[in-house]
């Protein structure tokens, strides 16, 4: 068995590593450091950002200051929900590049659908411009749920390459993700070990599945994402954890694991519902 990342092939014609490092709610010296520490030393080739998060610059400065080539790292940043329509959204990009020290993205998503079709509309089209202007390799949304992707599906002419939403064992999304997967869109989990809800890798299910496979909790749930065909982008500052993380192509969950992981499902979030966030 491989030991080493798997990628995704995207609409877009490019490829997603399957496992990717987040830098949510991280401070920009703490997102610097990890980010160096997650390519260099763990092997990571997929940093996952976004506008909001306000620490582009470093993920920008711990890239180009990595031992990796940028082409061989793959780089998501997100539009926040202030820059929706044609014209914020171009300069939203040209903001986020300014700040990363890139010339381009590998991938670019709509943060939040917000509830204005009409202007998500709009804001798809703009994308669009994005995609062919070169300034993005792909471009994909997040948090958007049936309703959105068809706003986009009617106005625009290309597929989002991805669809990014709160997923883990309490929410498993299997509606939605096949939904997405009809489109030939890549589902990707965020908050994918339950964000705050820490008694997910508590669950007496997981803990028993990781220790039959000497592996962490949070390796367990890992791992079952990968087997779902999903990527997978967990949070995390500690070098320890980043390591932890990666380390999940050595081993294969079973049946039994599987049928216990699908039990767990609740559609519990820990996060906003995108049907109602302005």
């Amino acid at each position: 068995m491989s030991t080493a990342p798997e990628s995704i092939p995207l609409v877009s014609g490019t490829s997603i590593p399957q496992v990717g490092l987040g830098v949510w709610q991280a401070s920009p010296e703490d997102t610097e450091r990890a980010v160096r520490y997650a390519i260099d030393e763990a092997g990571y080739r997929h940093i996952d950002g976004a506008r909001v998060y306000a620490n582009e610059e470093a993920v920008g400065q711990a890239v180009r200051a990595s031992s990796v080539p940028r082409e061989e790292i793959f780089v998501t940043t997100k539009l926040w929900n202030t820059d929706h329509g044609r014209g914020r959204t171009l300069a939203a990009m040209d903001a986020s590049l300014a700040r990363l020290g890139f010339d381009y993205v590998d991938l670019y998503l709509i943060h939040w659908p917000l509830q204005d079709p009409e202007e998500l509309a709009e804001t798809w089209l703009a994308m669009e411009e994005i995609l062919h202007s070169g300034k993005a390799r792909a471009i994909g949304v997040s948090n958007h749920h049936r309703q959105h992707l068809d706003t986009i599906l009617s106005a625009g002419t290309i597929v989002p390459a991805l669809n990014q939403i709160e997923l883990h064992p309490r929410l498993q999304q299997r509606e939605l993700r096949e939904v997405n997967a009809s489109h030939g869109i890549v589902t990707q989990s965020w908050s994918p070990l339950g964000g705050s809800k820490r008694s997910v890798l508590e669950d007496e299910a997981i803990v028993s599945i990781a220790r039959k496979h000497g592996k962490t909790p949070a390796q367990a749930v890992i791992r079952w994402h990968l087997q779902q065909g999903l990527v997978v982008i967990p949070k995390s500052v500690h070098e320890a954890r980043i390591s932890e993380n990666i380390d999940v192509f050595d081993f294969e969950l079973d049946a039994d694991d599987l049928a216990a992981f699908a039990a767990l499902d609740s559609g519990e979030r820990s996060g906003p519902n995108p049907d109602s966030v302005e």
